[in-house]
């Protein structure tokens, strides 16, 4: 697996939320998601958790009160990958959607 250049992760940026940003290396895809309190972002967190495990691609995770920024880069190759963008879209679809975490398809057993 090959990390795209800075070029294919601007095109790719295109596919995701204008609210994630890309690092001047373009290296990382950052994007702070806010909720109105405590347990809706605690919600957000575990079904990103879940996201994640399921795709097993693990992202930096901060939050508090009512925000959490979520970070993808691919560790192995120091840069974004492909499924640096397919898991960001996945967490837009569940915060966007608002969907339970239980309700994103996961292959893991």
């Amino acid at each position: 697996m090959e990390k795209h250049s800075a070029e294919k992760a601007l095109m790719l940026m295109g596919s995701l939320n204008p609210n994630w940003r890309l690092n001047e290396s373009a290296t990382q895809i950052t994007r702070r998601f806010e909720f109105a309190d405590y347990h809706r972002t605690m919600a957000f967190v575990n079904a990103a958790a879940w996201v994640a495990h399921c795709e097993d691609h693990h992202p930096m995770m901060t939050h508090n009160y009512n925000y959490c920024e979520v970070s993808f880069w691919t560790h192995a190759i120091g840069g974004l990958s492909d499924n640096d963008f397919i898991c960001a879209a996945k967490i837009d679809q569940v915060f966007d959607q608002q969907i339970p975490a239980e309700g994103v398809a996961c292959a893991v057993a």
